[in-house]
């Protein structure tokens, strides 16, 4: 699967450790940065590029982290088409997926450790779309919020 991946300082540390456990699973990674530390930059300046790769095809899923995932969560849910959402169990990883299409997984690097991260994104990542009826419905009415 093509993954898009994208971090700020605050989950520098987990976004690394999961690209490398990405790639190690065969997944091909595109990394949106950062590339390197750097206490000073702000996690729009790289989950805004991620988000807009998933909304246009570019990747199938991203995987978006920041300090607490909140402020990436709401950052990636500002693009058109983006269904992100900050998650910390294995249910809502797949769940999320299989009912309401997530496509965009948030993780915050101050609160979770990269073995729980780890399967939670495996979680996300297995997980497929169930297009019921009533998730279509529901999903329809999202959509149509997003409309000028």
């Amino acid at each position: 699967m093509r993954i898009g991946i994208a971090t700020d300082h605050g989950g520098f540390a987990l976004k690394e450790g999961l690209a490398a456990r990405l790639r190690a699973a065969g997944h091909q990674l595109v990394d949106f940065g950062a590339k390197s530390l750097d206490e000073k930059d702000d996690y729009p300046d790289f989950v805004i590029p991620l988000a807009r790769a998933v909304a246009a095809g570019e990747v199938e899923r991203g995987v978006v982290c920041c300090g607490s995932g909140v402020g990436a969560s709401i950052c990636a849910n500002k693009v058109r088409g983006v269904r992100a959402a900050l998650v910390g169990d294995h249910f809502s990883a797949h769940q999320g997926v299989e009912d309401d299409h997530m496509n965009v997984l948030c993780l915050g690097g101050r609160t979770i450790g990269l073995s729980a991260a780890w399967e939670l994104v495996e979680a996300f990542l297995a997980a497929s779309y169930s297009s019921e009826e009533r998730h279509l419905r529901r999903l329809a009415k999202v959509a149509a919020l997003e409309k000028p």
